[in-house]
C-alpha cells in the first residue's frame, strides 16, 4: 500500500471511530409552555395543532407527551412525523405510597408505557405523587409530604415492578424529582438511588426543580452520572423563587408568578449544568421545559429563546 493510500485508510478509520464514539444528544421541548395539564386555565385554549407546529418552527427534534396529544400511536405518529418531531417521552404520576391506588397505578403505567414504546421512545418519566401538593393550594415546600420508611418500601417495590414492565418494552424508567412531592431534595434523590436497582430505575435531573428546592443540580448530575438518562432544562427566576418559598405560596401560584422560564432566561447557571452534562458523557434527550403562563410568556417566542440558548452553548 502506498503512503497516500495508507493515509486515506487511517483518516477513514479515525472518522469512523469519531462517529462510533460521538454521543447522541438531541434537543426536545415539553408542551407545558403552551398548555398546563394541571391547570387548564394556563393555555387551555391553545390547540394541539398550534403547539406541535410551533415546536417544529422553533427548531426542536422532539417533544414530550401532553394531555391534548392523541393517545393512539398511529394518530400521534401522523401528527408528529410531518413536522419532523419524535416523541422523547411522557410523564406519568405514580401512587405507590397509597396502597389503595396500587392497581390503578400499575394499569395506568402499562398503558402509558405501551404508547411510548410504540412511538419509539426510550424512557418513561415517572414521579411518585402520593400526598403531593403540586396541584393544590398548599405551600409548595412546607406542606409537601415526607415519606416514612413504609412509604419508601412501597415506593421502591413499585418502582422495581414497573421497571421490569418497562424493560420488557425496551424502556428505561427515569424518576423525576419534583417540587411539592416526597422526593424533592438532593438527599431524597440520593436515598432513592441508593435504594433502587440501577438496572430498573434511572434518573431524570431537572435543573429548575433542584434550584427551586434550594439545591445545586450540578453535583447531583455528576454524582449520579451513571443513572442519568433524561434531562429537563429549566431556568428559575431567583427572586421569585425566594419570595414564593418565603410567603408559603403554592406551586400554581409560583408558576403563575413566573418562577420558571426557559434556559438562559433566569438565574440558574445553565452553562455550568450543560458543561457538566458534557463532562459526564450524557446521552439522550435534553428537554427544554418551563411551566409558564402563556399569556405572559408567548410560547413560540420562549421556545425559540430556549432553543437558541441551548444551540449557542452546546452547538446542538
Amino acid at each position: 500500500m502506498n503512503e497516500a493510500a495508507g493515509g486515506a485508510v487511517l483518516e477513514a478509520e479515525e472518522v469512523l471511530e469519531r462517529k462510533n464514539t460521538e454521543r447522541r444528544v438531541r434537543i426536545a421541548i415539553a408542551p407545558i409552555g403552551w398548555t398546563n395539564d394541571d391547570w387548564p386555565g394556563l393555555g387551555g385554549e391553545i390547540p394541539f395543532e398550534q403547539c406541535i407546529r410551533e415546536m417544529s418552527e422553533a427548531g426542536y427534534a422532539g417533544c414530550e407527551l401532553g394531555g391534548k396529544f392523541p393517545k393512539d400511536p398511529a394518530a400521534l405518529r401522523a401528527a408528529l412525523e410531518p413536522l419532523g418531531l419524535e416523541l422523547a417521552s411522557g410523564w406519568i404520576s405514580l401512587y405507590f405510597t397509597d396502597p389503595a391506588r396500587e392497581a390503578e397505578t400499575l394499569a395506568a403505567f402499562d398503558a402509558h408505557a405501551r404508547l411510548l414504546a410504540a412511538m419509539g421512545s426510550k424512557v418513561v418519566v415517572v414521579c411518585e405523587c402520593g400526598g403531593s401538593v403540586q396541584s393544590g393550594p398548599l405551600a409548595v415546600s412546607a406542606a409537601r409530604p415526607r415519606f416514612d420508611d413504609g412509604d419508601w418500601r412501597r415506593l421502591v417495590a413499585g418502582l422495581h415492578r414497573i421497571g421490569r414492565v418497562a424493560r420488557d418494552l425496551g424502556l428505561d424508567v427515569v424518576y423525576h424529582h419534583h417540587m411539592g412531592t416526597g422526593i424533592q431534595s438532593t438527599a431524597e434523590v440520593d436515598r432513592l438511588m441508593a435504594s433502587t436497582d440501577p438496572e430498573l430505575v434511572s434518573l431524570l435531573v431537572d435543573s429548575g426543580h433542584f434550584t427551586f428546592a434550594g439545591d445545586d443540580p450540578v453535583p447531583v448530575l455528576r454524582k449520579h452520572a451513571a443513572r442519568v438518562k433524561h434531562l429537563h432544562l429549566k431556568d428559575v427566576r431567583g427572586e421569585v423563587a425566594a419570595r414564593m418559598i418565603g410567603t408559603g405560596a403554592s406551586f400554581e401560584q409560583s408558576v403563575r408568578a413566573g418562577v420558571f422560564t426557559v434556559p438562559g432566561d433566569g438565574d440558574v447557571d445553565m452553562r455550568a449544568f450543560l458543561a457538566a452534562a458534557e463532562e459526564i458523557g450524557y446521552e439522550g434527550w435534553m428537554v427544554v421545559e418551563a411551566e409558564q403562563d402563556p399569556a405572559k410568556a408567548p410560547p413560540l417566542e420562549y421556545a425559540k429563546k430556549g432553543r437558541e440558548f441551548v444551540r449557542e452553548v452546546t452547538g446542538r
